[in-house]
């Protein structure tokens, strides 16, 4: 609540001022007006309703809000969505294609590297984005590219049997002439 004759600082003023940009994400343009107080996380989960990535701690340091901005991971609860535009931006919900679930998204599914669930977006998403700049990571590579996830339910094992059946899937596609991981 504000002070009675208190004023409006600038800073105040440049985070309510409204800006007109477009968001491209999972291969689809959405022009929106927003201000800049208005964070990634926020705006693909109340504006565009995309549920995968999270609010877990909303200062960066979780990973259950990860996306991928140019297929790099990137925590979506710390980036202004107006600096964005322009960039490409991959959510949990557009990993599938034609209907099929991403090779990353398959594996989790099938080591079973889910207990309450609520990390697998950040998990998944920093998984397709090592993969995609090491499509095979020793093991050390893929802990360290993980460290930043949080998960309190104790499936790192799982978790990393996960990401090993993820470089295999990926492995076998692209002998097959698939799509990469």
């Amino acid at each position: 609540m504000r002070r009675r004759g208190a004023t409006t600082s600038a800073s105040e003023i440049g985070l309510l001022k409204a800006h007109c940009v477009t968001l491209s994400v999972n291969g689809q343009k959405f022009p929106l007006t927003l201000t800049r107080a208005a964070t990634l996380l926020h705006t693909l989960r109340n504006d565009l309703h995309l549920n995968g990535p999270r609010y877990g701690c909303g200062l960066g340091q979780c990973g259950a809000c990860t996306v991928l901005i140019d297929d790099r991971a990137a925590r979506s609860c710390v980036i202004p969505a107006v600096e964005l535009d322009g960039r490409t931006i991959t959510t949990l919900e557009g990993l599938a294609e034609h209907g099929r679930l991403h090779p990353v998204q398959e594996a989790f599914i099938e080591a079973q590297a889910a207990q309450c669930g609520y990390c697998l977006n950040g998990m998944i998403m920093t998984t397709v984005a090592l993969l995609r700049s090491n499509p095979d990571p020793s093991e050390f590579e893929v802990r360290q590219a993980l460290a930043g996830n949080l998960c309190r339910c104790g499936t790192h094992l799982e978790i990393l049997d996960a990401v090993k059946g993820a470089v295999q899937r990926g492995v076998k596609r692209a002998a097959q002439g698939g799509a990469q991981t």
